[in-house]
């Protein structure tokens, strides 16, 4: 009866197709953090260009 048990569980722990999708997941979310951040950086500084060039103009 324990042999039953303990044999899918083996297996269970043996199985790393989660941990691969949770890494991806992980990765993802990083690199998606990172692209909005050099956005709204990117943001910011055109926009103090912007002002900068529309005050010499005026």
């Amino acid at each position: 009866m324990l042999k039953r048990i303990v044999k899918p569980c083996g297996r269970l722990l043996a199985d790393e197709s989660g941990v691969t999708m949770l890494e991806y997941t992980i990765l993802i979310g990083i690199i998606t953090a990172a692209v909005i951040a050099s956005v709204a950086y990117a943001g910011t500084w055109v926009t103090g260009k912007w002002t900068t060039l529309t005050g010499f103009l005026t």
